[in-house]
């Protein structure tokens, strides 16, 4: 028997198992049968009947031969947590392992590896015969914006980071502002992560304030784990802080946008609004907006698409820094 079919027989066979119940009457070899097809093996009840008699003995599985169609399951007190993933399973890990790996802390990522591994290992066992294990090679995501490079992080800076949100403690950190020559040695109270394209960046307050603000990781120079508890702001909640718009990097105050937009940017808008009250009228549109920096990046990189009408702030801002922009295009490259 050649190697693949072996192995697709073996995931099947492993399928089967899984499916099995440990209590009642059991299945009956249609229903297993649907089961195996519902999650991608293409298998007929005859050969599902085989499976169940190759397994029988070696399993010792219970079959209820005392009406038809027979009941199949585990006996009574058998251990069934076999070490193996669902193909559903499968496909949900390695969809995830790209996005949760920078969230993670290691030790938790260390523990959840083995798990991540077995999910690869099935999808390659069971495609391209199994529709459904290549169902990875069909979708995904793609941003946007334009694709960064992942800021470099140190990996002793992230291990010490996720640490102190995992056990609430505070960091000892050296910061590089944005505009700094020099990094800073500050106390970080951490309150959160938050990967936003190829940056991320760390929710925290700093010594003894009460304000939240956002540390970009990558200018963390070096971070040190202490065993002083991590204090937060009373009323804190990480959740609604993000939902509260700070990683569109502005405040929570909103503004009623007016603005002139072109025909191809209208057709976008109609199809994925800026808001929920957002309004279509010839060539005008209006929606009610968070006031941000992600705002203004937005508008000024639609270029000759929109014109701001109101509010006057937001029209005298981005009149400026198309100014500035064109300035300069006047001296020679």
């Amino acid at each position: 028997m050649p190697a693949t079919t072996t192995r697709r027989t073996l995931a099947r066979q492993w399928e089967l198992l899984k499916l099995l119940p440990s209590r009642g009457t059991g299945k009956t070899a249609a229903e297993l049968t649907q089961d195996l097809n519902a999650v991608g093996f293409k298998v007929s009840k005859r050969q599902v009947e085989r499976d169940l008699w190759e397994l029988y003995e070696a399993f010792h599985l219970e079959c209820n031969e005392t009406s038809l169609p027979y009941g199949w399951k585990w006996p009574q007190g058998a251990s069934v947590d076999l070490p193996a993933v669902t193909l559903a399973e499968a496909l949900s890990l390695t969809l995830v392992h790209d996005t949760l790996k920078p969230l993670l802390p290691p030790s938790l990522l260390a523990a959840l590896q083995p798990r991540f591994d077995l999910a690869r290992k099935k999808l390659d066992s069971l495609s391209p015969g199994n529709a459904r294990a290549s169902w990875l090679k069909k979708v995904a995501t793609v941003l946007p914006s334009l694709p960064l490079q992942p800021a470099q992080l140190a990996d002793e800076v992230v291990e010490a980071v996720h640490e102190g949100l995992l056990r609430e403690r505070q960091l000892e950190v050296s910061y590089l502002g944005q505009d700094a020559k020099a990094p800073t040695p500050m106390r970080l109270h951490p309150l959160g992560l938050v990967n936003r394209g190829a940056v991320s960046y760390l929710v925290a307050t700093a010594w003894d304030y009460e304000d939240v603000r956002l540390y970009a990781m990558h200018r963390i120079r070096e971070a040190t784990l202490t065993e002083e508890p991590a204090r937060q702001p009373a009323g804190f909640e990480f959740q609604a802080y993000i939902r509260q718009g700070a990683l569109q990097f502005g405040g929570e105050r909103t503004i009623r946008l007016k603005a002139r937009a072109s025909d191809e940017l209208l057709r976008i808008l109609a199809e994925t609004p800026l808001s929920q009250d957002q309004a279509l009228k010839g060539h005008t549109l209006s929606a009610t907006v968070r006031d941000t920096w992600q705002l203004t990046w937005w508008i000024l990189s639609q270029g000759a698409g929109i014109e701001v009408l109101k509010p006057l702030t937001l029209r005298k801002q981005i009149a400026g820094k198309i100014a500035e922009a064109h300035a300069c295009y006047q001296a020679p490259a």
